[in-house]
């Protein structure tokens, strides 16, 4: 059975999922509703997104503003750094980050909630990411914050990733904060 690991982050999931393999490789149940509904992941998710980056690539830390966008992350080839950072302006933990290794031995996953930025960056030379979204996504209302921005100070484990022109220019959170839906 599929079990949540203890997080730091209120409403952030890491799910360990179980692994049957043999000689021939392995099976794993990547999403079953009502497991994971047992484990505080009670999301209607509507999208499913696949992106492939090569070694050394930052994506984030973006969100979606409105109706807000809730993620299932998983690696499903190579390994990455995978990170939260909590927006929500009337939490305790505003401005507070943490990361997860995600990989394709363990198959863990990352549940990011509404409310929250998401980013990650690759450790292997590929990298394979599935997102399961509990929103359709929409250009309209996307966002992001610095990467690299100080206050939050994700502590990334690459030093000069590459990185998107829309990732270069990203404000920090200071500078968005009151335009924050939560």
């Amino acid at each position: 059975m599929p079990k949540a690991l203890p997080t730091k982050l209120d409403g952030v999931v890491l799910v360990e999922p179980e692994v049957f393999g043999d000689d021939r490789g392995f099976l794993v149940e990547t999403y079953s509703a009502g497991r994971w509904r047992a484990m505080g992941i009670d999301v209607d998710f509507v999208q499913d997104n696949h992106s492939r980056s090569s070694g050394g690539i930052l994506r984030g830390l973006h969100f979606q503003t409105s109706p807000g966008q809730a993620k299932l992350v998983r690696c499903s080839r190579g390994r990455i750094w995978d990170v939260a950072v909590d927006l929500r302006r009337d939490s305790e933990t505003y401005g507070r980050w943490e990361g997860y290794e995600l990989d394709d031995e363990t198959h863990r996953q990352l549940f990011v909630p509404v409310g929250f930025a998401h980013g990650f960056c690759t450790l292997s030379d590929v990298a394979d990411v599935s997102y399961r979204l509990s929103s359709l996504y929409d250009p309209a209302t996307e966002a992001g914050i610095a990467w690299d921005d100080p206050d939050v100070a994700v502590e990334w484990p690459i030093s000069e990733p590459m990185l998107s022109e829309r990732d270069k220019t990203a404000p920090r959170l200071s500078e968005i904060a009151d335009s924050l839906p939560w």
